[in-house]
């Protein structure tokens, strides 16, 4: 393949050796098949996520940990990676904040250690805490700093402004 902004559905139907017709039963367009591509990625990043966070008690610390995983991460995702480097990046951008992304993301979050209740995230408070977040690894994935933060560094970016978000009564 070509990568995203190159490809075709006369592409995807030829590497996976079917009609076109058959790809179009399912995805609309191009655009519709990498987004629903990028999402079963994403649900692999979900997984690790919750493992990793899995041990944790401190929110501040869980959700530094969980957005520097992804921003170290999901560049070494050739799928993902392709769609935030090409003209496909709005529309996948916009799939991360929709409604199921953000139930996904809240589904990790609700298996932790963390009481988010009581510090003022329940319903549409805690969506609005992931909404923040996603737009934050969004932000870093599309313009990364320069240079590039060491992982300590980034965590102590990272913490210095996720940290008021944690603070009691603050949902």
């Amino acid at each position: 393949m070509r990568g995203p902004s190159a490809t075709t559905v006369t592409d995807v139907a030829e590497a996976v050796g079917i009609t076109r017709r058959a790809v179009y039963r399912y995805f609309s367009s191009t655009e519709e098949l990498f987004t629903a591509a990028a999402a079963v990625a994403l649900d692999g990043w979900t997984e690790r996520i919750e493992e990793l966070t899995a041990d944790m008690s401190d929110p501040t610390e869980l959700l530094v940990e969980a957005v520097a995983h992804l921003i170290e991460g999901l560049p070494e995702e050739p799928l993902l990676l392709a769609l935030f480097a090409n003209d496909r990046t709005q529309l996948f951008s916009k799939g991360m904040v929709q409604p199921a992304s953000i139930k996904r993301s809240r589904i990790v979050l609700e298996h932790t250690r963390i009481d988010w209740a009581a510090l003022g995230y329940s319903g549409a408070d805690l969506d609005d805490l992931l909404e923040i977040l996603i737009r934050i690894v969004q932000s870093m994935l599309i313009a990364p700093s320069e240079p590039p933060r060491t992982g300590a560094e980034l965590r102590a970016f990272l913490r210095r402004w996720i940290a008021p978000l944690i603070t009691p009564g603050a949902g």
